[in-house]
C-alpha cells in the first residue's frame, strides 16, 4: 500500500518589521534543495529580488552576489542585503500556507495541497501601519481571498470570494482595518512575463503605496 504524502509545515518564520506598510505574501517555498539562502524567495531561478533590485536600484542584480555575477556561477543571494532592504522599506514577508502536501514533490503552486493556511490577521495585529498586502502569485491570492471571506460576518461576502485582476487591487476590510487587497504577477520564471513587466506591474503597485 503506498505511504500517504508527507504534511510540510512551513520552514521560516514570518519576516515582520514593526512599522512595515506592506504584507507580500507567496504560496510557500520551493523543496529546500533549490534554495540558496534561508529567506524568502530563495530558489535563484525566482526572479523577485531581481524585480526589486530593477524597481529600487535600477539593477536586476543588485541582489546576486557579485562573485556568481563575474564568475557566471550559479545565483547566490545577497541575504543580509535583502533583508535590510526589506526592514528599511517596510516590507513584511510570509506565505499564505502554513502546511502544506506537495502532490508531485516540486515547487509548482498547482501541485500544492493546502492542509492549514495561515492565520493572516494574526500577522496584521503585529503590523499596526500595514493597510495593504501584495500576493505574489494566482495560488496566493485565492487563498487570501478564501481566507478574508472565512473572517467576514457579512453573509454576502462569504458566498462570493472576490480576486482582484492580475496586476490590479480591491479595496476591502480585514482583520478591523481597511486594506487594499494586491494580485500581482508571480515572480517565478514559469509565469508567461517577462521580468521589465513584472517589475512594472509592482513599481505601479509601490508607487501607489507610496513607497516610491
Amino acid at each position: 500500500m503506498p505511504s500517504s504524502p508527507a504534511i510540510e509545515r512551513h520552514p521560516l518564520q514570518p519576516f515582520l518589521p514593526k512599522e512595515a506598510r506592506l504584507l507580500m505574501l507567496g504560496s510557500f517555498p520551493p523543496p529546500n534543495e533549490r534554495w540558496c539562502m534561508d529567506f524568502f524567495y530563495p530558489n535563484p531561478q525566482n526572479d523577485m529580488w531581481r524585480i526589486m533590485g530593477q524597481i529600487f536600484f535600477g539593477d536586476k542584480l543588485h541582489f546576486v552576489e557579485q562573485e556568481s555575477r563575474e564568475q557566471g556561477r550559479k545565483a547566490v543571494f545577497r541575504y543580509e542585503a535583502i533583508v535590510s532592504f526589506c526592514q528599511t522599506q517596510g516590507i513584511a514577508i510570509f506565505d499564505t500556507a502554513q502546511a502544506v502536501i506537495r502532490l508531485q514533490g516540486n515547487a509548482a503552486d498547482e501541485q500544492l495541497e493546502i492542509v492549514q493556511p495561515t492565520d493572516i490577521a494574526a500577522l496584521l495585529h503585529q503590523l499596526p501601519l500595514c493597510h495593504d498586502i501584495c500576493c505574489t502569485g494566482g495560488k496566493a491570492a485565492e487563498t487570501l481571498s478564501e481566507i478574508i471571506a472565512d473572517a467576514s460576518t457579512d453573509s454576502s461576502m462569504k458566498s462570493a470570494v472576490s480576486l482582484p485582476k492580475p496586476g490590479e487591487c480591491i479595496e476591502t476590510s480585514f482583520a478591523n482595518r481597511p486594506i487594499r487587497f494586491w494580485r500581482m504577477p508571480s515572480s517565478s520564471r514559469a509565469y508567461p512575463l517577462s521580468l521589465d513587466k513584472k517589475a512594472a506591474a509592482y513599481q505601479r503597485m509601490f508607487t501607489t503605496i507610496g513607497m516610491l
